[in-house]
């Protein structure tokens, strides 16, 4: 018997006070059949709440075993829970898709009822998807986030086991280190929210309806589009591998190539998932699609302000459109079910689709109304969704007094030097802290890698070096990254510079936008003075929703300055 000092599961709401808690984790021999009624039993392993965990102690050839997909670089998992251990390896090890297992770790405790062994196994299969040790073999569907009596001191136990399976050495990462990673934010393996689940399962029926239609689920930032994206795909994958569909073709279209560099490193360790299913707009031209999930939706362009123009004309020619048809024409034209995920305030440029241009394209494919879904609750930032509308009208005007937000860090920062003091404190105590900033000064370091980009009160930085993955690059911390590279990512802590870009006119009461001092020509040419200060208001909302528990804000114009004094608490 093990005795384990816990403490609460979220490592930053540690309580001063500690309980005790007592569990075992034994090892078995997977493939001995042990007698229930021997010696070497326990009533534990045949007759009590109990999880369990089927390892392989070596890789294998996956073809072998008629696996679907080779995953040769790490071993098979699988997390379950059963309140009779030993019947249930039995029938594991009749399974064909079990047969690669060599051991398992029965993991019990005379405080187990069957709502905490439910509980425990959604968290462990959320954390060993994540974790990098073993590719998991579970589906991801029915994984659950329920209360239950005493819930609270069993979150704390749960923290003690994941100690206990480090020290055992069957995982190696703690639970910040894997929170704090792409590979668990994006993991399909998550419990789904209300609205969530009533958008998956609007796309499970019109899949299963053949109606052959566009879906698209409408969401504010991080209300989790990309999560549903991607557990929606694993889950029709995994159905159609368990009924041998082989016919079914899928993939999942990523506009921006950052977010889709680190979509395929994650698919590459996902059971069943490949990074080639991750894909840009331009890849779906070479071939017909059954089901795609388009994320970001709208990050897709239109033949306008963009700097591949002969590549986009190919395209369209390749799908005999007309030469001014869009990415999402392509889209419809190669898909008989997309899935579109779009938020018309995350438009950040005259090449991204407009919510009118968006929806009239759509309809006018439509044989019947548009399916049209919402999740209304957003999950990234701890503040919820009122800081979320606050910061929408203060960019708007339509503040009025200002407002606390619960939970959050929201602070303006008068010392640029303080600033990246704060950013440092951050990143140490709780890494992915990142600085961010609109396009307000050039990018002279992208030909002069020598060269500084911005200069602040002496403070010199540069622009995000890496246009890939930039956020967990390890000069992330030394750069500001531009909306190009942050959209669709989380961090713990933003670090906002409201550049010269962005100012107030304290005259007409309004914030607009200085088109000289912004310099994304791509991005500003073509646009009335009214849509630029949109599509930059509309990039200081997304910046300003990336920090899980912190937005932290240094602004360059003494107008707008004055005025988010207003609402903002000062440092």
């Amino acid at each position: 018997m093990k005795f384990i000092v816990g403490t609460k599961l979220d490592e930053e709401l540690l309580s001063p006070e500690k309980i005790s808690y007592e569990y075992n984790v034994d090892q078995l021999n997977f493939l001995e059949r042990i007698d229930p009624t021997s010696e070497k039993s326990n009533k534990y392993w045949s007759n009590w709440p109990i999880l369990y965990i089927l390892r392989q102690a070596q890789c294998v050839d996956a073809s072998k075993k008629k696996i679907a997909k080779k995953r040769a670089h790490k071993p098979f998992a699988y997390i379950g829970q059963t309140t009779g251990g030993l019947r249930r390896m039995e029938e594991h090890r009749k399974s064909e898709n079990k047969q690669m297992f060599t051991m398992v770790n029965f993991i019990y405790s005379k405080e187990f009822n069957q709502s905490v062994t439910f509980d425990y196994e959604s968290k462990l299969i959320q954390l060993f998807s994540a974790e990098g040790t073993y590719a998991l073999t579970n589906g991801n569907g029915g994984l659950q986030d329920k209360d239950y009596y005493n819930k609270e001191y069993y979150d704390q136990g749960f923290y003690a086991l994941w100690t206990q399976l480090l020290d055992d050495k069957i995982v190696s990462k703690t639970m910040n280190e894997i929170r704090n990673s792409d590979f668990y934010k994006y993991s399909p393996y998550k419990s789904l929210n209300a609205y969530q689940e009533l958008a998956a399962n609007a796309i499970l029926s019109a899949i299963e309806a053949q109606t052959k239609e566009p879906i698209v689920i409408n969401g504010m930032p991080g209300s989790g589009k990309t999560i549903i994206a991607i557990y929606m795909f694993k889950l029709l994958r995994d159905r159609c591998v368990e009924n041998h569909d082989m016919t079914t073709k899928m993939a999942l279209v990523i506009p921006q190539v950052s977010l889709r560099t680190t979509l395929k490193k994650l698919f590459k360790g996902i059971y069943n998932l490949s990074p080639s299913d991750v894909i840009g707009p331009s890849e779906l031209v070479k071939n017909h699609y059954d089901i795609v999930f388009v994320d970001e939706a709208h990050r897709l362009r239109q033949r306008k302000n963009i700097v591949n123009h002969k590549a986009h004309k190919n395209n369209n020619e390749v799908l005999h459109l007309d030469e001014n048809a869009t990415e999402l024409d392509w889209v419809l034209a190669t898909v008989d079910t997309p899935v579109l995920f779009f938020d018309a305030d995350q438009t950040i440029g005259p090449s991204g689709l407009g919510e009118s241009n968006f929806y009239e394209t759509l309809e006018s494919r439509c044989h019947r109304p548009l399916q049209r879904f919402e999740l209304k609750t957003q999950m990234r930032v701890r503040a919820g969704d009122t800081y979320l509308t606050y910061i929408k009208e203060i960019l708007d005007g339509k503040a009025t007094h200002k407002k606390e937000v619960q939970n959050y860090e929201f602070k303006l920062v008068e010392a640029y030097s303080t600033f990246n003091e704060l950013l440092n404190i951050k990143e140490r105590d709780t890494g992915l802290a990142r600085m961010l900033a609109g396009f307000a000064w050039k990018w002279i370091s992208k030909k002069d890698k020598q060269q500084v980009d911005i200069i602040i009160d002496g403070i010199g930085r540069q622009w995000n070096t890496t246009p890939t993955d930039w956020v967990n690059s390890e000069s992330s911390i030394n750069e500001i990254g531009s909306i190009h590279c942050i959209q669709g990512y989380d961090l713990n802590y933003g670090f906002v510079i409201l550049g010269p870009d962005i100012k107030y006119d304290v005259e007409k009461k309004s914030i607009y936008a200085d088109k000289n001092k912004y310099f994304d020509v791509n991005g500003k040419k073509s646009a009335t003075p009214e849509e630029l200060t949109q599509y930059i208001k509309n990039i200081y909302y997304v910046l300003m929703t990336r920090g899980i528990k912190g937005t932290y804000l240094y602004v360059c114009d003494d107008d707008l300055k004055t005025y988010l004094k207003k609402y903002v608490d000062v440092i």
